[in-house]
């Protein structure tokens, strides 16, 4: 089990699946040799979380948008400081 196998999203989903159909994570661990801590994640991040507006993401899905988000943030404070840089001052004279 040590080494990080790569699994496909359809494998994740069906792993999910067989824990909100009631099975333990030690018994999808025994049936298809997955960690628990896998089993863990993949449900955590298959979590859904319904917005004001009715639309439905998934715990990834907000977790990405947060990325992207501090991402933009980033990427407007450079931008102001480069503008403050190269504007020239319009009070001097």
């Amino acid at each position: 089990m040590g080494k990080h196998e790569n699994y496909t999203d359809d494998f994740k989903k069906g792993i999910v699946a067989q824990s909100r159909n009631g099975k333990s994570y030690a018994q999808i661990q025994k049936e298809f040799g997955v960690g628990i801590s896998a089993i863990s994640r993949w449900v955590r991040e298959a979590t859904e979380i319904k917005t004001d507006d009715g639309e439905v993401m998934t715990a990834a899905q907000v977790r990405q948008l947060q990325k992207e988000k501090f991402a933009l943030q980033e990427e407007n404070e450079i931008l102001k400081k480069a503008l403050a840089i190269f504007t020239p001052h319009s009070n001097k004279g």
